[in-house]
């Protein structure tokens, strides 16, 4: 009982409180969609150039020559929470394209043992019932290519929904902005999340908070703050495919992740926080695919009160034929740092392929 009604107070508390802009608030949209991407270790800004440019980067979208699918499905912590992706992207005309994508990141199935006990201290095994955490991204995207050769813009518009069962649900609202340059095989991108800030609007049931707000005596006695506030971040990538003797390629990329607050990232001030990451791919005429990157390092404080430095390793492999392209990605593989093994799998389809 008291496992169940913790775990509550836990969620509603880091989900909801305080009104102040915070370093970690609508963190599911951060995790990364597609395998082929997250191989690499998310170092997609510069390079991305297909239907999932809408997350990473929507200054990509003018890159596609007919309409595009993808998909991508994902298990974290265990098993326990379950992520999923879709999108869908086509051009508008030869300068500008859209797209739109659906994220879910959602735990099921959470044991609610807030009547478990009544007033009388009598246990009830028959009021134990089951509950939903779930946060939904839905993202509206717009590229186009500029007078300048080379350069091109995109722009995102997200509606975030998150619910924590009947205990309170949230709206949000933001935008991101994205650009992209090449030149000499070189490609180069900017991405700048959240860069109106994202506001996300709790509504809370007080009738439901009332029966969990004593489970700790003398705290959560009052309501949590009902507005949460995304601060924006940014992202540099560097990228260049090298052709080897024709049929074969490599591609190296390179991101600076940038938070504009302290954090554990490998660099820090006050002003600015930047997590590097490189990544490679290893292709064979345009239809496998080997990659593997480096990201997410941090100074990780030791118990003996000494620091080192925690790192994320990825590897990939990835399957191309006929408009069809099947990706799978091994993510934080060695140990390094939180020990997430994630084994994600995505797929994207060229719909022109099939139209004869």
């Amino acid at each position: 009982m008291k496992k169940g009604i913790l775990f509550l107070l836990l969620l509603l508390y880091t989900s909801i409180h305080g009104q102040s802009v915070r370093k970690y608030s609508n963190e599911f949209m951060n995790i990364g969609v597609d395998a082929a991407a997250l191989g690499r270790s998310n170092t997609a800004v510069a390079s991305t150039s297909d239907v999932n440019s809408g997350y990473w980067n929507p200054a990509g979208l003018t890159h596609i020559e007919d309409h595009q699918v993808a998909l991508m499905h994902a298990n974290y912590f265990a098993n326990i929470a379950q992520y999923d992706y879709l999108a869908y992207a086509k051009p508008i005309d030869d300068r500008s394209a859209w797209g739109i994508s659906l994220i879910r990141f959602g735990v099921d199935d959470i044991l609610n043992t807030t009547e478990l006990i009544d007033s009388q201290g009598n246990i009830d095994y028959n009021k134990i019932s089951l509950f939903s955490t779930a946060d939904y991204g839905f993202t509206f995207s717009y590229a186009r290519k500029l007078p300048v050769p080379g350069f091109q813009y995109g722009v995102n518009a997200k509606v975030i929904r998150r619910i924590i069962g009947k205990f309170a649900s949230s709206w949000g609202f933001g935008f991101d902005v994205g650009l992209q340059f090449e030149k000499n095989d070189w490609q180069f991108g900017l991405m700048i999340r959240d860069i109106t800030t994202t506001y996300n609007v709790w509504n809370i049931n007080e009738d439901e908070y009332k029966k969990i707000a004593n489970a700790i005596p003398g705290e959560n006695q009052e309501l949590p703050e009902s507005t949460e506030i995304t601060a924006p971040k940014a992202q540099l990538g560097l990228s260049k495919k090298f052709i080897i003797r024709y049929d074969y390629s490599l591609m190296a990329a390179a991101n600076l992740n940038l938070r504009f607050t302290r954090t554990n990232d490998l660099i820090t001030t006050d002003f600015v926080s930047i997590d590097p990451a490189l990544g490679f791919e290893f292709g064979y005429t345009d239809l496998v695919f080997l990659r593997a990157g480096v990201g997410n390092f941090q100074n990780v404080q030791q118990l003996d009160n000494t620091q080192k430095v925690g790192f994320q390793p990825n590897i990939g492999l990835g399957f191309k034929y006929k408009g069809i392209q099947i990706d799978y990605a091994l993510t934080d593989l060695g140990n390094q740092s939180t020990a997430l093994y994630s084994n994600i799998f995505s797929v994207k389809v060229d719909l022109d392929k099939f139209r004869n």
